[in-house]
């Protein structure tokens, strides 16, 4: 979902003393686009593809205590959808990945909002934290985390 002007920009952290990006690194910035992109299209099959079984999810709207297991992530998602559908952005402009053999996690901003709501406040970024395991040779998410900053 990166625009090709920003993925010059993007950081990745924790590269290696080379400066270069490891494997491991690129595999989950591959597997986080993926699944922006997959938000951006409403694409519920592709969004839930690379998450553990056991997600725990905490989003800006309720329930408070978070989403727990792929049954409720799986059903959050249709009214996003909807709402996406209405035209919104749903564009990744930050990056920071930390991998290890077998556990990673990541830091991403996004602009997510109504055409009227970025123009409104074309700064804020929907803020998302991701931790991922590895399963089976392969990462999925098993901790989602997103947050807008308080405007009260």
């Amino acid at each position: 979902m990166l625009s090709t002007h920003l993925r010059g920009r993007l950081l990745v952290g924790g590269a290696r003393d080379d400066g270069r990006v490891s494997d491991e690194q690129e595999q989950i910035r591959g597997l986080i686009e993926r699944w922006a992109r997959a938000v951006h299209d409403g694409d519920l099959a592709t969004v839930v593809a690379d998450h553990a079984d056991d997600i725990v999810m905490f989003d800006v709207p309720p329930p408070e205590d978070g989403v727990r297991g792929m049954e409720e992530y799986r059903s959050v998602w249709p009214g996003f959808f909807e709402w996406q559908a209405n035209g919104a952005v749903f564009e990744i402009t930050r990056l920071d990945v930390t991998a290890g053999s077998d556990v990673a996690f990541a830091a991403a901003l996004l602009r997510c909002g109504t055409a009227q709501e970025l123009a409104a406040t074309p700064e804020r970024r929907l803020r998302l934290s991701i931790g991922l395991r590895k399963e089976g040779g392969r990462w999925v998410v098993a901790h989602e985390h997103h947050s807008f900053t308080d405007r009260s």
